[in-house]
């Protein structure tokens, strides 16, 4: 287990000791986003913008623009909410070479409560033109994802989380901006998970395969650009889908996966994620028990979008 934040921390300082081109900006929670590590070893590539996100943003644009490569860091609600001007004229239209890290993202959060807990930064960030948009699922996804990123020339909105979560991926993983992962083959149906959500379909497909439904499972690190061949291949092969989030299931991956169904092959559909509600204050476990993001909701869709599928 470990924390995708953490995870982040220590692949932006490797990347600061092999390029020094890499700078680190952050809203006064370097602690928290575990930028302070690069900030203690390189004092004089590390910017505390302190509480004014949409400065730091403005920051890191004229940091790119003479050639660096700024990784701007705070909170997801505060990135994709505070900053969303300044990340919408400043980032993405001028299409400049900024990462945005966001940590803290979904309901995890936990007792930061509702206000705190970003369940809307999927869709806002995907809805950018020239924006990529990731969602790793673990610490050893999460390291590969920040090197793919440094190493991309363009504006990239990477989602991170608070707590530590199971470990999918090995630590040597690749990653590749625009591709998703077949983590389990099957026949019978497919979970395409993002985030902290993919171990659960993982647990979920396991639960079916006691039942003798053969699960397919993806995970989609990347967002925007999806990988609309391998879940088109998915639809026809299987002929159902589950996507599984720690966000709205308005506009994230399960909005995203659904655009490219409509589009390429149209299958039955169950979206597991927020419902259209805002977070409340809780331990992280709780709330996603209580929003239903867990294995057992995801083997109940499974089942419910079985009865729909066209045999």
């Amino acid at each position: 287990m470990i924390a995708t934040r953490d995870a982040y921390g220590q692949a932006l300082l490797e990347l600061g000791r092999q390029n020094p081109k890499i700078v680190a900006l952050d809203a006064d929670l370097s602690g928290s986003t575990k930028t302070a590590q690069f900030g203690k070893e390189f004092p004089e590539r590390f910017f505390n913008a302190g509480i004014a996100e949409a400065n730091m943003v403005g920051m890191a644009a004229g940091m790119a623009a003479g050639g660096l490569i700024p990784f701007a860091s705070t909170f997801a609600v505060f990135a994709a909410g505070r900053a969303f001007e300044q990340i919408r004229q400043s980032l993405a239209y001028p299409r400049m070479n900024v990462k945005v890290v966001a940590t803290h993202g979904g309901i995890t959060v936990g007792e930061d409560g509702g206000s705190h807990q970003s369940i809307e930064d999927l869709a806002i960030m995907r809805s950018l033109p020239n924006m990529t948009v990731l969602c790793p699922a673990d610490g050893p996804e999460t390291a590969a994802a920040i090197r793919a990123a440094a190493a991309f020339d363009g504006p990239v909105y990477i989602r991170l989380g608070r707590g530590k979560v199971p470990v999918v991926f090995p630590q040597d993983c690749a990653f590749e901006i625009g591709r998703g992962v077949t983590l389990r083959e099957g026949k019978d149906v497919t979970f395409i998970g993002t985030g902290l959500m993919t171990a659960m379909a993982l647990e979920a497909a396991q639960a079916l395969a006691d039942k003798g439904i053969e699960a397919r499972v993806l995970h989609m690190g990347s967002i925007k650009p999806l990988d609309t061949e391998l879940v088109l291949n998915a639809a026809r092969e299987t002929g159902a889908i589950v996507t599984a989030e720690e966000h709205s299931v308005i506009g994230g991956l399960g909005g995203a996966v659904c655009e490219a169904l409509a589009e390429g092959c149209p299958v039955p559909v169950e979206r597991v994620g927020m419902r259209d509600v805002f977070g409340q204050s809780g331990p992280a476990g709780k709330l996603l028990e209580h929003y239903g993001l867990t294995a057992d909701k995801l083997v109940e869709s499974a089942e419910r979008v079985l009865t729909r599928k066209i045999r």
